[in-house]
C-alpha cells in the first residue's frame, strides 16, 4: 500500500473506465484493484465499485466514484507530462481531448473527464529555462500563441528565427 496517492473524484461511476483509457495511453501505468461498495452510498448502491487503484506513469492514483454533481475537477490540480518530440506530444494530446476531452492554451488540455493535463515537451522547458533571457523570452512568447505545443515553432524561437 502506498502512503501517498493522488485520488481522482468520478462523479458518474468512470474511474474504471478512466484508468483503463489512461493505463492505454501512457507508458508505465497500470491498473490495480478494485474496492467494492460495503454499504449503499450517495451516488451508489452496495456492491458497486468505489474506488480503484491505478497508476499513471508510475505516479499511484486511485478513482473515487463519490456521485455528487456539485464535484468537479478544474484547472487547480493537472497532470504534468513531458515529451520528447513532436509525435509523442501529438500522441499524448490528440488521446486525451479525443471523445469529448478539450484543448486549451499552452499545452494545456483537459480529458473527458475533466482531469487537466499539461503536455509538454522537453525542448520547451529547456528553452523557457534558457540562461538568455532573449531565448526565454522568445520561447515563452511563442508558446502563448499555442494551443498544442509546436516542437518545430519553440525550436526555432530557441534559435531566434
Amino acid at each position: 500500500m502506498n502512503k501517498a496517492e493522488i485520488c481522482l473524484w468520478f462523479r458518474n461511476n468512470d474511474a474504471a473506465d478512466a484508468a483503463r483509457f489512461y493505463a492505454e495511453t501512457f507508458p508505465d501505468s497500470h491498473v490495480g484493484h478494485t474496492q467494492y461498495a460495503a454499504t449503499d452510498y450517495p451516488g451508489g448502491k452496495q456492491g458497486d465499485p468505489l474506488v480503484v487503484h491505478f497508476t499513471v506513469m508510475g505516479l499511484p492514483c486511485f478513482g473515487l466514484n463519490g456521485g455528487q454533481e456539485d464535484f468537479y475537477h478544474n484547472l487547480s490540480f493537472s497532470f504534468s507530462v513531458t515529451t520528447e518530440d513532436q509525435a509523442e506530444t501529438d500522441r499524448y494530446w490528440n488521446a486525451l481531448i479525443a471523445d469529448g476531452g478539450q484543448a486549451s492554451q499552452c499545452g494545456w488540455c483537459t480529458d473527458r473527464w475533466g482531469i487537466s493535463w499539461q503536455i509538454t515537451p522537453r525542448v520547451l522547458t529547456e528553452g523557457m529555462a534558457d540562461p538568455d533571457p532573449a531565448v526565454a523570452r522568445r520561447v515563452m512568447e511563442a508558446m502563448m500563441t499555442m494551443g498544442k505545443i509546436d516542437v518545430a515553432a519553440i525550436e526555432a524561437a530557441r534559435r531566434g528565427g
